[in-house]
């Protein structure tokens, strides 16, 4: 973790000061009606909201630093509610929905809350998030939590969020998964950098997670690279298996220096050279990237391809040779169709080199699809004889699976747009689909006749 810029600290104090001294504050405080602290959160509340914000898109590992910030008084509760969530869901838990390790953080800010003068209006923000934190905690780490309570009201509020159906693995889950949806358009995560081999067992499944969620979205990452440099130049690091992944992650989403990007790669020549089965192991990381919720662009193979070292002869750089040309030539080119192909062919259908080729293509297809408007429904046609060029080339029936599934999203997106059946467009449309979606076997005679059948 990073301690909190002196800007966010100036910022913070400005605010906290502007909460101690206005009239909202004032008035609460002779008569303390819930209407009036209801007036003080909505006065102040989006304005400290939109500083977390802005520490979370450019430096996300500040947050807890500021978070501890908010636990000063002089801020009456403000975000606590919100932070307290926030705290609950950054735990990392295990299959059977226990946190993994105990949530001092998360014991924190619940304390600061239970402590607060304004505890009885905090607490009708913060049931839900204390019911599925105390879920996730083990029953230890709760009989601590209650035991140096000495508030008898504050007691009461909290045993009665200790809810029997949450005993059940199975509603423990519903309840997680449940609320975790309502925080899922708000940036949150934050990490801590492991600098030895230890933190790096403790923290590292965490760091993936958060590497990923980075990654897959645009916020400014300038800030963290000085500690991914730090954290990839560290010696003490590189032997454990589990930094493979990291290092891929990194390689290919962040724009580390080129001094980290040579460490990189020359770890990688150490283990490609020395170690058994280690192109299972990368193809195997590989493939889960590709099936995470990440997309692996053109830009981050190409990122990759740069720190694998052609000059050693192995199966990794057989797959980035591929690649080049697939990112250079074009998925669509026919010098790139032959290559995937004699490519393909060189290696088992369920390889995981395989496998990972036809992810690659595939999300090549579903890019193009999911950003072709309807207006432009002919290139669909047209990219369609690629789309059959690879299922001959692969023939799995996963990737032609996949590829049927999304035609089918377009074609219904294209039957939104196109209701007249009398229509150019429609009849276009429909002959196509009834031709095509036949031959490559994604509709047969009968489907095809249900779905163009007018219903009365």
């Amino acid at each position: 973790m990073e301690a909190l810029s002196a800007n966010y600290k100036k910022h913070l104090d400005q605010l906290k000061s502007a909460v101690q001294n206005s009239d909202l504050l004032a008035s609460y405080l002779d008569d303390e009606s819930d209407e009036l602290y209801k007036q003080i959160v909505d006065a102040f509340e989006p304005h400290l909201f939109e500083l977390y914000t802005l520490a979370a898109d450019k430096n996300p590992l500040q947050l807890v630093a500021l978070e501890l910030e908010l636990l000063d008084p002089g801020f009456e509760g403000l975000l606590l509610p919100r932070i307290l969530g926030y705290s609950v869901l950054r735990g990392e838990i295990d299959s059977n929905y226990k946190y993994k390790r105990p949530q001092d953080h998360f014991k924190k800010i619940l304390n600061a809350i239970c402590e607060s003068t304004n505890f009885d209006l905090i607490k009708l923000r913060i049931g839900q998030t204390v019911q599925v934190g105390f879920a996730l905690s083990s029953d230890i780490w709760l009989t601590n939590f209650m035991d140096h309570l000495t508030n008898k009201r504050v007691k009461s509020f909290l045993n009665i969020q200790k809810v029997d159906k949450f005993r059940d693995l199975n509603q423990r889950k519903i309840g997680y998964e449940s609320y975790k949806k309502q925080f899922s358009n708000q940036n949150f995560l934050t990490v801590e950098i492991p600098s030895n081999i230890t933190e790096l067992k403790i923290l590292g499944s965490s760091l993936i997670h958060f590497l990923l969620y980075r990654s897959n979205r645009k916020f400014d990452n300038t800030n963290i690279l000085p500690q991914l440099d730090v954290m990839i130049n560290n010696e003490s690091l590189h032997s454990d298996p589990d930094f493979i992944e990291i290092m891929m992650i990194v390689g290919m989403f962040y724009d580390v220096s080129s001094s980290a990007q040579k460490t990189i790669s020359s770890i990688f020549d150490k283990l490609r050279k020395e170690e058994d089965h280690f192109e299972s192991k990368y193809f195997q990381h590989l493939l889960n990237l590709y099936r995470s919720e990440v997309e692996i662009t053109p830009d981050a193979d190409k990122r990759m391809s740069k720190i694998i070292n052609k000059k050693i002869s192995d199966g990794v750089s057989a797959y980035y040779n591929l690649m080049d040309v697939v990112h250079t030539k074009g998925y669509i080119h026919e010098d790139t169709i032959k290559a995937v192909k004699e490519y393909y062919d060189q290696h088992k259908g369920l390889s995981l080199e395989n496998e990972c080729i036809r992810e690659s293509i595939f999300g090549y297809c579903e890019s193009f699809l999911n950003n072709l408007d309807t207006e432009s429904y002919h290139e669909y046609f047209e990219i369609n004889k690629v789309f059959v060029s690879y299922i001959n080339a692969f023939f799995n029936q996963k990737f032609n699976q996949n590829i049927k599934d999304l035609s089918m999203k377009y074609i219904n997106r294209l039957f939104e747009v196109y209701i007249d059946k009398r229509g150019r467009d429609y009849q276009d449309i429909k002959k196509f689909v009834t031709n095509t979606f036949l031959d490559l076997g994604f509709k047969s005679e009968k489907e095809l006749v249900e779905m163009f059948k007018t219903k009365k």
